[in-house]
């Protein structure tokens, strides 16, 4: 597996504990009965503000992973790796990673902060894929 592609299955995998932890405090704050029911009608109980937050961050990452999967995959396809796009894809996973305390917590500005340097990260690969 090449220096690209481990942070790709790093961040899949994290995306999955990301999932069961935020899926996990749900379940503790909202009831069984709503979080395994059909959700046709709101909860009888609010998140607490954590929870909400966690299932926050869980959404943006289902939001961004898929850019960054596909940059580098488009990397990958076109043997265009390089020590620029291996560490483009480890400031990702770093960043996606800082981002999942920096939003339970509330770590303002800092949150969107690391948002971008993913986001940039993420432009970089499409970039060097295209030069």
């Amino acid at each position: 597996m090449t220096q690209t592609l481990i942070p790709l299955a790093l961040a899949g995998l994290m995306h999955f504990v990301q999932f069961a932890v935020a899926s996990v405090m749900a379940n503790r704050d909202l009831g069984s009965d709503y979080t395994s029911g059909s959700r046709d009608n709101a909860p009888s109980r609010e998140m607490r503000p954590a929870t909400a937050r966690m299932m926050r961050a869980y959404d943006n990452h289902v939001e961004m992973f898929p850019f960054f999967a596909a940059a580098v995959l488009l990397i990958t396809v076109t043997a265009q790796e390089t020590t620029v796009t291996s560490a483009a894809a480890w400031v990702y996973l770093a960043a996606r990673v800082l981002y999942i305390p920096a939003y339970a917590f509330g770590w303002n500005p800092w949150r969107s902060l690391v948002w971008i340097i993913a986001m940039l990260a993420t432009i970089a690969l499409y970039i060097a894929a295209l030069i």
